[in-house]
């Protein structure tokens, strides 16, 4: 069965046009986030190539996804403020 015309087939190994869609930015923009180091992709000759597991998972951990699921929810218990423990003195309140 083949994707529809409008939306491109998502391959485990995407070049440029077809992950700049599938991360919904522009190609220009990816081709800068690439050259940079900020996106996970390999040159392979002159041509970026990115896979699609490596930008889910930098997608996951940009968005804090792994963490959240990593660490268990604390369940707060309610507890009394803590009172100030400045204690002023008699001279320092009154003035005298």
């Amino acid at each position: 069965m083949k994707a529809p015309l409008d939306q491109p087939e998502i391959r485990e190994v995407m070049d440029i046009r077809q992950a700049a869609h599938y991360l919904g930015i522009s190609a220009d923009s990816l081709y800068r986030y690439a050259s940079s180091g900020f996106i996970p992709a390999f040159r392979l000759g002159n041509r970026w190539r990115f896979r699609k597991s490596r930008l889910d998972e930098w997608m996951d951990r940009r968005s804090g996804v792994e963490e959240e699921a990593a660490t268990p929810k604390l369940v707060s218990s309610r507890k009394k403020p803590v009172r100030s423990t400045r204690v002023l003195t008699r001279s320092v309140r009154t003035g005298s």
